[in-house]
């Protein structure tokens, strides 16, 4: 079923906060209030998105295809068996999130803010993280495979379990004792980054 976002948002809001059982292809939202809203089973194919708030809302079994996410709001939001491919938020503020059980494939979040957010047995692959903010998030049973993290705040960051040897992990931030990554798995071409951090010079 199709339907157009505003009308199905206005609705939601007269009816429960619930949107559920929808397709939404090459809409553009700009400024509208998704906040709070409980989201089933929708399906976002090459939609865009900008200066939108999503604060709290709740994303069940979503699909987002060729999205893109601009200056958007997703503060708190929760995330259960969602799929993002070839999505783009670059800047957006996704702090205090959680995410369980989803797959992000071919994302581009450069400069994105995913401070203090929760990341449960998902999938992140072939993703642009650059200069991104997972500052004191925790990070559990999540496969990363080819994620760009170059620049990225990992301070206080929860990394125990990971394995993080298929990402690119150059000028990343970390406390002085790079206590985050206490029982991660890096590559052995990964810990001049380390070493560097801790203030050691090494020759290569």
């Amino acid at each position: 079923m199709s339907a157009a976002l505003p009308q199905a948002l206005a609705e939601a809001r007269e009816t429960g906060e619930l949107l559920e059982n929808l397709t939404f292809g090459r809409a553009s939202a700009e400024a509208l209030d998704f906040s709070e809203l409980s989201c089933r089973q929708i399906s976002f194919r090459a939609c865009r998105f900008t200066g939108c708030d999503f604060g709290k809302t709740a994303f069940y079994s979503c699909t987002f295809q060729d999205c893109q996410f601009a200056s958007c709001r997703f503060f708190a939001a929760y995330w259960q068996d969602c799929q993002l491919t070839g999505c783009k938020g670059d800047g957006g503020d996704f702090r205090k999130g959680r995410f369980k059980a989803c797959a992000v494939n071919g994302g581009i979040f450069r400069y994105t803010n995913f401070a203090n957010t929760v990341w449960d047995r998902c999938t992140l692959s072939d993703c642009n993280f650059t200069e991104s903010s997972l500052a004191e998030s925790k990070l559990s049973k999540t496969d990363f495979r080819s994620v760009d993290f170059t620049g990225a705040d990992f301070f206080r960051a929860d990394l125990k379990g990971l394995d993080l040897t298929a990402c690119t992990l150059d000028r990343i931030t970390l406390s002085e004792s790079c206590a985050e990554l206490k029982g991660a798995k890096i590559h052995a071409s990964q810990a001049a980054i380390v070493a560097r951090i801790l203030g050691i010079e090494v020759e290569l």
